[in-house]
């Protein structure tokens, strides 16, 4: 499992809209094959910041698979004029559980 995680700063007088659009959005993402889950959670400090989280079976899941889809190309209509600066996104492969911490 690989995990997709983007920090995504929202124009501040976007938001309403921003959250919105992404309700639209994330049937794109989840219609896509390797897709597993996704998580999107407002900050607390700043109320602008979202933090969004992708499980995908494969990295190239999410590399090739979506962005190369029409479904992104769906997404980044509704979603990428929302963001300044341009969003990071970042990729994680899972080590190992830990089933206790002493």
């Amino acid at each position: 499992m690989i995990l997709e995680v983007a920090v995504l700063d929202v124009i501040p007088d976007h938001v309403d809209r921003f959250e919105e659009d992404f309700e639209k959005a994330q049937s794109k993402i989840a219609s896509m094959k390797g897709y597993r889950s996704h998580r999107l959670s407002r900050c607390m400090e700043v109320p602008y910041r979202y933090l969004l989280l992708v499980e995908w079976d494969r990295l190239e899941d999410h590399t090739e698979g979506f962005r190369k889809s029409e479904a992104y190309q769906e997404w980044k209509e509704l979603l990428h004029h929302h963001y300044d600066p341009f969003p990071d996104v970042e990729h994680y492969d899972g080590i190992r559980s830990l089933s206790s911490v002493s």
